[in-house]
This record gives C-alpha cells, structure tokens and sequence, in this order.
C-alpha cells in the first residue's frame, strides 16, 4: 500500500513551491518521497522529480503542432496522459516498494472542475497500482482579504472537492502573506471555518461591482453553506512547525497514520478521533504570528 499527495491549485497558489518544501520536510523526518511532475508547462522545477510528463509530452510541442492556446493545450496533454496512463504506471512502479509520492499537478483549474481526464488519471493509478491518495488544494492566503475573491475560492474549493471524489484538504497558502494586500475584516476562524458568509455581504455591498451582483452572491454562498464541507487549514511552507501539522493531518486522512498497524477496530477508532492541538494552531496560534496585533479580536 502506497500514500501519497495529489497537489492541486489554481496558478500562483504555491504547488511547485510546496512539493520542494514538504518533499524536504518528510526526508527530514525519514520518509524516501518521490515527486511526480504532471504539469507539461513547468520547466523550471526547484526538486528533483522522480517522474516528469515532459518526457512523455511537452505543453510547447503540443500548442505549436495544433495551434492550441495554454489552457487547450494543458487539456490535450492530460488527454494524452490518460491514454498513455501505462508509462506513468511503469515510471511509478518502481518507486511503489517504499515512496511516499507527491504529485505535481497543472494549475489550470478547469482540469479538476470540469473535464474528467485528471480524475480518471488519478482513479486509474489509485485502483490499479493499490495508492492512497490526499488532495491537497491550495488556495493563496490573500484571498481571503477580497470578498469576492474568497467566495470565488470558496466555489472553486467546493468544486474540487465533489468533482475528484478523493480525500481533500483545502490549505489556504502563503499565510504569512496574508495581510500584504489588505486586513481582514473579520478573524482568521472565521474564513478557516467558513462561518455564517452572510456576514460577508455587507462588504460585498461596499464595492459598486459586487453590489451588482447582491442577488446572486447570496445564492452562491447558500449553496457553499447547504454542502457544509469546505474549511481550510493554514500553511507557512518555510515554518516547520506549520508544515508538521499539516503532514498530520494528510497523514490521518490518507491513512498513513495506520500504516503497519497492528490494532483492534476500537484502538483505531481512538486514533482518528483523539484530541490534536490542531485547531488553537490553525487559528489562534497562526493569527498570532502572522497578523497585526490590532486584528486580534477573536471569536466566541
């Protein structure tokens, strides 16, 4: 049984960026990783990657040869992949003996909101190479400052989580950056949680281009609210603190944290419910650290 990471993200939120920290991260602690690159527009990777799609095909070749733009052309890559899903199993099968794997994914979001060919790229090595897989979906911190920006991130974020059918962390990136563009109106659980988005609306009101849109933001963030799954956890991938308690909570989710277990199903049980620190992290602990003292009004 081999655990891994499918790193997804639209462009800019951090996934290259995050697949060199955390692949350096989990050799720390005494994990061998292998990091899967599966996006063809990425030339300049930072980690050494065990599997790259460029050997397989090249997003510049593809969108010269059929005159297609870079979203087009990413599509017809992932096509490509999936048609030829037997290379990736035998570049992976090696690997599959004692590697963790990361995956490296394209930042173009329509590939995981609306086309099927990631997902069946993911299902087909999950059933046939036994994998155990996390999403791992990264939204950028900033956001958050934007109302509309971050019900946008919301809808994407739920999006995802029903379209690739995995289990799926939503991580709000780059959250040592969170204030560069602007305070937050309200405090950090608030948009970890994804607390009562009604509260939203009046700053929405204050910009005359969401003003516009009243009607339909409040039923966008209905729908958001009447699914109940979309949370965030924080990540500052240069914090080794931060990182470790992220890797926790991949680990219990993809199940790694019972791997080579020997137990009863009550011990387990014990395990996957027990009391983490985690959530004074995320919020408390994170807002404390990379927010201005003055926003510090926290929540009952």
């Amino acid at each position: 049984m081999v655990f891994g990471q499918v790193v997804i993200g639209p462009p800019g939120s951090g996934k290259t960026t995050y697949c060199n920290g955390m692949s350096q991260f989990l050799q720390l602690i005494g994990r061998k990783v292998a990091v899967i690159n599966l996006d063809p527009a990425n030339d300049s990777l930072p980690y050494e990657c065990a599997v790259n799609i460029e050997d397989l095909i090249k997003l510049s070749d593809v969108m010269m040869e059929h005159s297609l733009g870079p979203n087009g052309g990413l599509v017809y890559c992932m096509d490509y992949l999936e048609k030829n899903i037997d290379w990736l199993q035998g570049r992976l099968a090696p690997l599959l003996r004692d590697h963790y794997l990361l995956f490296d994914f394209p930042g173009q979001v329509e590939l995981f909101s609306l086309h099927s060919n990631a997902k069946n790229v993911i299902m087909k090595l999950i059933k046939n190479l036994n994998l155990r897989l996390t999403a791992v979906h990264l939204v950028d911190a900033h956001l958050c400052s934007d109302p509309g920006k971050y019900v946008s991130a919301l809808l994407l974020s739920l999006s995802t989580m029903l379209h690739l059918e995995l289990p799926h962390v939503n991580v709000l990136s780059k959250i040592d950056l969170i204030e560069n563009y602007g305070r937050l109106a309200f405090n950090l659980d608030f948009y970890t949680d994804v607390q009562d988005l009604s509260y939203l609306q009046h700053h929405l009101d204050q910009d005359p281009r969401s003003a516009k849109y009243r009607k339909l933001t409040k039923e966008l963030c209905d729908v958001v609210e009447d699914f109940g799954l979309v949370n965030f956890t924080t990540l500052d991938i240069q914090d080794k603190e931060s990182v470790g308690n992220l890797v926790k909570l991949l680990d219990k989710s993809n199940g790694y944290i019972f791997a080579g277990m020997e137990a009863s199903a009550a011990e387990f049980s014990k395990i996957a419910v027990g009391a983490t620190d985690w959530d004074y992290y995320r919020v408390a602990a994170v807002q404390e650290k990379y927010m201005d003292d003055e926003n510090l009004k926290f929540n009952d």
